[in-house]
């Protein structure tokens, strides 16, 4: 590490001095940076003004031709850090980093940091730890990431004063996810937790990113709540939407058992107001309980296609119209069976009900069915047993007519999410003892749902009165993801996977959750969700262009061998610590899971049995999600997106920060030049589909479209996306028309 600015020297030499050091690897040439900064920088000048300038110098010289400029505004800002992080834990600026037990004494007595970590580890093992950091790794990051990670992430005291610095706060949520193994391996195991981090080979969730090692908030990224047709039901939820809501957590919410706007109450027709009123409370709900006061909640809802209220539901977010009938900061999802996909193909009929006169009299819940097979099953049949009931009130639509409000809704509003219903019951790993209604806020969670049953009221005590509810399956995403623009090239897949899944293992038992029946689902299926972002980093690196059978090949191999290695670890901690209460009768026991993947080899063969015979850990294991934020962070692409443009500036509410696709040079220009809409969403989908075969969950895919696309072209991708058995899709991301034309948009 070099050396910092030292005040005894003229302002000018000390500029020459540190620029020179920082530098000293980077492609970058410097001799106009330094004649430019060294004139700027005034001799009564502080250190963090003149700091300021270098940086806003640096990122002044980013761009296509030269990327590295990014990572000298990086190390100038970590010389920024160091000295803030010297003065407030008062230490030698020079040493970078201090002393870490008494930041984690400090800290834990501030009640910034969680007493478990003092609790659980001596002093002695602390400063082992400490030995343990690489500060050399601060230097992985290019400046977006790190400014993101400082300003976002690492502990600071209650005024907001750098204390933590970034491989502190990798050390940390290691310590915090180990801290209930055994202590003869806990040493190795967060040595390895730290190195998987502080590499940038994975990242953890947002929640888990900020909160781990911290003495508030939770681990888990989001929920999935299901709705009962009961005044009781309906404000339960939206105060458990409430209090998750103000601990950061991401909402979907499933509504389709909600009976319809003109419903019978009691008996007495014509007077259910139907699922908007609810949705607007949620609305508010999402505005007014807002996350640690950092941005609003983020609530996704959910209706099936079938719905009387259908059309109300996806004229939601659309800007003219009634606004009494809009609610616009939440999002929307549609739960779509494979009838409805073929009868929109087919240019059939379509008809909705309302799903409370549906029980009432034909004696069954219509979304609790769906088709065992492609073609043919349950729910079909129910369907069509009420469009022959002449008892049951029905409307009937084309169903093309319904497709196209989806669509108009999409192209002005990014959504409604779709939300392949039979396709992921299909394929539930848990479908002896549940269904699966919607999906999450991002759509990359399908896990088995219910609402919680309210059974009655009663005085315990003089002053004390107590609720009894039995409770439902309330759904927790515990998310984690590889970095495959580093990991896959630097072949550390293997190593990764084994402590990627045990730490996502451990948040569900440290997580502290502020709805019980959350906990108690977390408990039972112990789901995880690991995935993967930098699908366009790496094909750049690997030299494979997005619109080709390659790339599709390489999908369909790489994610293949993730999940086996998944799989395989999961199975092992089985073994170690027991499998998921819910284990017995799964297609993890019974071992429809490797048969419906068709998974024959000899390596699969064999850990079919092992996990017929061992158990399996977690009853989900993968799902890809957006990872936005923490992209940025690791330094690559998001999810599995294609990049918007190879240079771009990154804008929030407090910066506009100049970014390049990473690792930009002559060898990868021509890989991100096909940048996210340009390339022929055809192959997007295709790519999806081969990764999808292996991944468990879903997988928060997006479509890229210009505003001008054609009805007809988007719906033919939808149909594609159904067909080739995506589970979900997430936004319909649309742009204006100053774009390059892409060959797939005037097809």
């Amino acid at each position: 590490m070099c050396a910092m600015m030292t005040v005894n020297e003229n302002e000018q030499e000390k500029v020459l001095r540190l620029i020179g050091n920082l530098a000293q690897d980077l492609s970058i040439n410097i001799d106009y940076y330094l004649e430019k900064s060294t004139r700027a920088v005034k001799n009564n000048m502080s250190d963090e003004a003149a700091t300021e300038i270098l940086i806003k110098n640096a990122l002044e010289n980013i761009d296509e031709a030269s990327p590295a400029w990014t990572f000298l505004a990086s190390r100038l800002y970590l010389q920024t850090l160091y000295k803030k992080a010297a003065n407030n834990r008062d230490y030698d600026a020079g040493l970078k980093y201090g002393s870490f037990y008494e930041l984690v004494k400090l800290l834990t007595d501030e009640g910034i940091y969680s007493a478990h970590i003092m609790d659980k580890y001596s002093e002695e093992e602390i400063n082992y730890f400490a030995g343990k950091i690489e500060p050399e790794r601060d230097f992985l990051f290019d400046y977006l990431g790190l400014y993101t990670l400082a300003t976002r992430y690492l502990a600071t005291d209650h005024d907001k004063n750098i204390y933590e610095l970034p491989q502190e706060r990798w050390m940390i949520i290691a310590m915090y996810l180990m801290q209930d193994e055994d202590k003869s391996k806990r040493s190795s195991l967060v040595e390895e937790a730290y190195w998987a981090l502080s590499n940038l080979y994975m990242t953890v969730a947002t929640p888990t990113l900020n909160n781990a090692g911290k003495s508030h908030g939770q681990l888990s990224s989001c929920f999935i709540d299901t709705v009962d047709d009961s005044l009781q039901s309906i404000y339960d939820s939206n105060t458990d939407i409430a209090k998750l809501s103000k601990n950061g957590g991401g909402i979907g919410v499933y509504m389709g058992k909600i009976r319809s706007r003109g419903s019978s109450i009691k008996g007495f027709k014509g007077m259910s107001s139907g699922v908007v009123p609810w949705i607007k409370q949620l609305n508010n709900t999402a505005v007014s309980v807002d996350q640690l006061g950092t941005r609003k909640g983020a609530i996704a809802i959910y209706l099936d296609v079938w719905h009387a209220d259908i059309e109300a539901f996806l004229d939601l977010k659309l800007n003219n119209g009634d606004e009494r009938m809009r609610a616009h900061d939440i999002f929307t999802g549609v739960c779509l069976p494979d009838y409805f996909m073929e009868q929109v193909e087919n240019r059939g009929d379509w008809y909705l009900f309302d799903p409370h006169e549906v029980r009432q009299v034909m004696g069954y819940s219509l979304e609790d069915f769906y088709d065992e097979e492609k073609g043919s099953g349950s729910w079909r049949e129910k369907y069509e047993a009420c469009v022959q009931s002449e008892l049951l009130s029905k409307k009937k639509v084309p169903a093309i007519d319904i497709m196209k409000r989806i669509m108009k809704s999409q192209l002005e509003s990014g959504t409604p999410f779709m939300f392949y219903r039979d396709e992921v019951n299909r394929t539930n790993n848990n479908n002896q003892s549940g269904m699966i209604y919607c999906s999450n806020l991002c759509t990359e969670i399908t896990q088995n749902q219910s609402p919680s049953e309210f059974l009655e009221e009663f005085v315990e005590q003089e002053n004390t009165i107590v609720k009894k509810y039995k409770t439902g399956d309330y759904v927790v995403c515990n998310l984690s993801s590889i970095n495959l623009g580093k990991a896959v090239p630097d072949q550390v897949l293997e190593r990764l996977i084994q402590i990627q899944v045990r730490m996502l293992d451990n948040v569900i038992e440290i997580n502290t959750l502020p709805i019980k029946q959350a906990q108690l689902t977390n408990q039972k299926y112990r789901a995880i969700g690991l995935g993967t972002f930098g699908w366009h980093h790496l094909l750049a690196l690997e030299n494979i262009k997005w619109e080709s059978e390659e790339a599709v090949d390489y999908a369909d191999d790489l994610y293949e061998k993730i999940a086996y290695l998944t799989i395989k670890k999961s199975m092992e901690l089985s073994k170690e610590k027991g499998s998921y209460p819910a284990f017995e009768g799964s297609q993890w026991q019974t071992g429809e899971y490797f048969t419906n993947k068709n998974y024959d080899s000899t390596k699969w063969s064999e850990l079919q049995k092992d996990v017929t015979e061992h158990g399996i850990r977690n009853g989900y294991l993968m799902a890809v999600a957006p990872n936005s934020s923490t992209a940025i962070i690791a330094g690559s692409t998001a999810s599995i997106d294609p990049i918007f443009k190879s240079f771009y500036n990154e804008e929030k509410k407090d910066f506009k920060i100049p970014k390049t696709a990473p690792d930009l040079d002559h060898k990868t220009y021509d890989i991100y030049r096909r940048s996210a809409y340009i390339v022929d969403q055809r192959w997007s989908v295709r790519q999806n589909a081969a990764r999808q075969k292996h991944i468990d969950q879903s997988i928060s895919f997006n479509f890229y479209v210009p505003h001008t696309i054609r009805a007809s072209v988007l719906l033919n991708l939808h149909l594609q996306a159904w067909k080739e058995g995506l589970k979900t899709t997430y936004y319909v991301r649309s742009t204006s028309n100053d774009i390059e034309e892409c060959e797939w948009c005037e097809s």
